[in-house]
């Protein structure tokens, strides 16, 4: 990842791969959420969090490369979230877009205790 334009340098430099997936998700899902949050009523703070969300896309598809299965599940929510904000033809409903997230959030504790 170019890390000049990064967000999310400290990240970007091996942070993100340190962390266990469901922190990943979690945090990816937070800004998922602020990007539905912000969308339609603040497009400079929309903007960002659809920015930094598919920064934490990227990262976290660069750390699953060699995880097939999780590389697809990734990749699928990666374009089902752009899907949504460029004209939605998959009819994505954003509330299970966000129930999605909130799984990881609920085993969050769980890999604290493992981190």
């Amino acid at each position: 990842m170019d890390t000049v334009n990064c967000q999310h340098r400290e990240l970007a430099n091996g942070g993100w791969a340190a962390m266990p997936f469901c922190l990943q998700m979690g945090n990816l899902g937070s800004e998922v959420s602020r990007s539905l949050k912000w969308y339609g009523k603040n497009e400079k703070r929309f903007n960002a969090a659809f920015n930094r969300a598919l920064e934490l896309f990227d990262l976290t598809i660069e750390c699953a490369v060699d995880q097939t299965s999780r590389l697809k599940e990734i990749c699928r929510a990666r374009e089902e979230f752009c899907d949504y904000f460029m004209g939605n033809s998959w009819g994505t409903d954003p509330d299970k877009m966000l129930r999605y997230y909130d799984q990881f959030v609920s085993l969050s504790p769980t890999c604290l205790i493992q981190y």
